[in-house]
């Protein structure tokens, strides 16, 4: 019987997957909020759905199942005392748990339909939302010049990161970034509460509540049995360490992970900005992270009581050695020349999807770096993103693979 869960690489082919198509919490970004939103711009809406679209029917022309996670959180919540716990979790985790109008905010939720909860959850809650009168302290009444109760999640569109498929179970990420914690209470709501996975007994890698940070976007599944995980502005090594001793002690299928340090910035927020699997033997790269031989500092840890790790100083070397690999091709992004590897790194040129071995979806800006690709002798399905890549996530970061075949 086919489990729900099934992942053990980067590019079996990809039978699964979830996505959210971008609403209205990307109308709720203000210039005044975007740097605490996590933005840089605040793309076009309008526009920014149609390049999604053209994204999920790319994959669905190649019969691959594509879920959306409001249908999915929308679905278990007819019952009303699944309503209001879905509720309480939110608020709480908004801190709006006990506050003057926590009491008004939830009775004005409680009243909406299961869809519509789920897209006000997303969207956020303004402030003017509520009558005058339930606004019952002093703050509430000062700071007027915040307009939210509940924050929008202009970020969930990037469904790789509040969770990570390894193997049959997943890592419920706690995620980095105030912006973005509630988004794993969504994964968390589904897993535990709709009939495709509630009965499966999956096992869980991670949890939401783990005190350091760790993210999907850092989470690389290499092969069945080894993993890289990025050590970078959203990810703590604690948590790597804490991820392979959960893996190891329940019996995983995982060997070894590999956890790469790469830079605390922007530009290489998570290691699928910087280093992502194309083929069996063949990955893309950032130039100005990942030179010719792959020089970083690069830690496996392997099982053994306590967990015994080795350092390495090569990425090609050590890709070679954990996966038993003569040779492989690291695909520099933008190329050799540093004007274009910069530009197109910035947008996302090294986030490649593997839709199977040597197939991959890409953002068509990125020209330079997909003609690199074609000439490496892959397979590259382009999709717009004037719009899209302003969240700064490529293809990868806009799925979470739930089932791939095996390679």
């Amino acid at each position: 019987m086919m489990r729900p869960l099934h992942v053990h690489s980067e590019i079996g082919k990809l039978k699964t997957v979830l996505l959210h198509r971008p609403g209205k919490e990307i109308e709720n970004l203000t210039p005044e909020t975007m740097e605490q939103l996590l933005f840089d711009d605040i793309p076009y809406l309008p526009a920014m759905q149609k390049e999604h679209d053209y994204f999920a029917e790319e994959l669905q022309a190649r019969d691959i199942e594509t879920l959306y996670l409001d249908k999915l959180a929308a679905e278990v919540l007819e019952e009303k005392n699944m309503k209001k716990a879905f509720i309480q979790k939110m608020m709480k985790e908004s801190h709006m748990e006990g506050n003057g109008s926590s009491e008004a905010l939830e009775e004005y939720l409680m009243d909406m339909s299961p869809d519509g909860l789920v897209e006000k959850m997303i969207a956020g809650v303004q402030k003017e939302e509520l009558p005058e009168s339930r606004k019952e302290h002093l703050y509430e009444l000062m700071d007027r010049h915040y307009p939210f109760y509940l924050d929008p999640m202009p970020n969930l569109y990037f469904t790789r990161d509040p969770a990570a498929v390894i193997g049959e179970g997943i890592s419920i990420n706690p995620m980095s970034q105030e912006a973005r914690r509630r988004e794993s209470l969504f994964i968390e709501h589904i897993l535990e509460n709709h009939p495709r996975f509630m009965n499966e007994s999956i096992p869980r890698w991670m949890h939401r509540d783990y005190p350091f940070p760790i993210e999907g976007g850092d989470e690389l599944i290499l092969s069945r049995s080894v993993i890289a995980v990025g050590v970078s502005e959203r990810t703590s090594a604690r948590a790597v360490e804490q991820l392979a001793h959960n893996l190891f002690a329940a019996g995983s299928a995982v060997e070894k992970i590999v956890a790469v340090e790469i830079p605390k910035k922007r530009s290489s927020m998570h290691l699928d900005t910087v280093f992502t699997m194309v083929d069996k033997d063949q990955f893309t790269t950032h130039a100005q992270v990942v030179d010719k031989d792959g020089r970083m500092n690069i830690f496996i840890l392997e099982r053994g009581n306590p967990v015994r790790i080795s350092k390495r100083s090569s990425l090609r070397k050590t890709l070679m050695e954990v996966l038993d690999l003569p040779e492989i091709n690291l695909i520099p992004c933008g190329g050799e020349d540093k004007i274009a590897s910069a530009r197109e790194q910035w947008n996302d040129g090294s986030n490649t999807l593997a839709l199977a071995p040597g197939t991959v979806v890409t953002y068509e800006r990125n020209y330079v770096s997909n003609d690199l690709l074609r000439r490496n002798g892959l397979e590259v399905v382009e999709v717009p993103s004037s719009e899209l890549v302003r969240g700064r996530g490529g293809p990868r970061c806009m799925s979470m693979p739930l089932y791939r075949e095996e390679v």
